[in-house]
């Protein structure tokens, strides 16, 4: 058997992100900036007031309470008609363009206005620029607003689109194809016919890339046929950026799909016993001149998933550009016991973990063992990773995976 970071060192080591790619800012989102963007108009563009209040000149309020000339009103999006003279005000809204002449605002709450004589009561001393937003007090011409290797998030695209910014450049999002092997699969929703079960990795796979960021190629279902899964495999490299095959990898009379990654990737394949459980077979070769990676994973759906996120999901996102490569991991409290015996390899136990009024994550409980109990492990929020030994009893401390910032239920 080889550690888990030996297995995973060989699969990165062999990868780079995809090429850039110009799209709509749209469909940037979650994509890996490939150049930095930089800011080419100030934000705000204009003097303008942060309050609903009166600008004033601050010298004006330098003696104490003042009254005022109200001498007009200037809403967001309007454009000051005059300039501002001693002992005026003009009333004036959030965002609105601060009249010429006027270094302050004074709150509304801190005035008291008199509209039969069209003056205001300024009822405290106002410091120059008080609640005034000054150009590229948010964004200054010049500043890098996304640096390469940074994700377009939401927020991101907003702040671009405050530059009149309607594409970007990113890394191209992977293309992952997705293949279920063998003979026992079906992937029709009419009954069963008997020794058949129903295909779940290959929709399970497929939603976890669509979760990951990238774009899910249905390859369909093979059966245990040597040419029928090389033929499918090959279509895969042809059209995507990454191919993921499930079935086949372990040590079975029908276990093709190392055969095939060993024929097709010509040399840089290699097949995996890795020091954890579950997901202990692997599978993992490039090719299409070297460039495509192609993923062997274990049929049973819980080590399909596990092989995923400590496997497959770290390379896509070495593809997509990603700087940082592995989820969240954190140590948490154990609230129950985790038994287990030695065996020389890493458990990776699908858990449901809260934050407590200690602030600290728990974990509350484990899903029941087992690689083919889906239904057990579908609500885990996290992976906890016990370490080979005689397990962990609760109270002790458990660095842990996580695999979703909120909770499902």
């Amino acid at each position: 058997m080889i550690e888990v970071a030996e297995a995973r060192s060989f699969v990165l080591e062999r990868l780079t992100p995809l090429e850039s790619v110009r799209v709509t800012l749209d469909d940037g989102l979650g994509c890996v900036a490939s150049e930095p963007i930089v800011a080419t108009e100030p934000v705000p563009g204009f003097r303008n007031s942060s309050m609903d209040g009166y600008a004033v000149l601050a010298s004006d309020t330098a003696g104490g309470p003042v009254r005022l000339r109200v001498v007009g009103t200037v809403l967001a999006g309007d454009v000051p008609d005059r300039r501002l003279e001693a002992g005026e005000a003009m009333r004036i809204m959030t965002g609105a363009p601060m009249p010429e002449g006027a270094d302050a605002v004074c709150m509304i709450e801190e005035t008291i206005d008199d509209p039969d004589d069209h003056t205001v009561l300024i009822s405290r001393i106002l410091d120059e620029r008080h609640y005034v937003r000054l150009p590229g007090d948010d964004v200054a011409v010049g500043q890098v607003l996304v640096d390469t290797g940074s994700v377009v998030t939401g927020a991101r695209m907003g702040v671009l689109a405050s530059q009149g910014l309607s594409s970007v450049s990113v890394h191209r999002r992977p293309r992952v194809g997705v293949l279920s092997t063998g003979d026992e699969l079906s992937g029709s929703g009419g009954k069963l016919a008997r020794g058949k079960i129903r295909d779940s990795n290959r929709p399970m796979l497929l939603a976890l890339l669509r979760e990951s960021g990238c774009t899910p190629i249905d390859l369909g279902i093979a059966g245990d046929d040597i040419e029928e899964i090389t033929a499918v495999v090959r279509r895969g490299v042809d059209e995507c950026d990454a191919v993921i095959a499930t079935g086949g990898v372990s040590v079975g009379d029908v276990d093709f799909v190392k055969s095939v990654l060993s024929d097709i990737c010509e040399g840089t394949a290699r097949w995996m016993q890795v020091a954890m459980r579950p997901g202990k077979p692997f599978a993992f070769g490039t090719a299409g001149n070297g460039s495509t990676p192609i993923f062997g994973l274990p049929g049973n759906p819980v080590s399909t998933r596990v092989s995923f996120e400590m496997f497959v999901r770290p390379a896509l996102r070495r593809l997509a550009g990603h700087r940082i490569l592995e989820r969240t991991t954190i140590n948490m409290v154990l609230d129950c016991p985790m038994p287990r015996k030695p065996d020389g390899k890493l458990h990776l136990v699908h858990v449901d973990s809260r934050i407590h009024p200690d602030g600290r994550m728990h974990i509350e409980s484990a899903s029941r063992h087992g690689s083919h109990l889906m239904s057990a492990v579908a609500s885990a929020n996290a992976l906890a990773m016990i370490p080979d030994g005689g397990g962990l009893e609760p109270g002790d401390i458990v660095r842990t995976l996580v695999l979703c910032d909120e909770t499902n239920d």
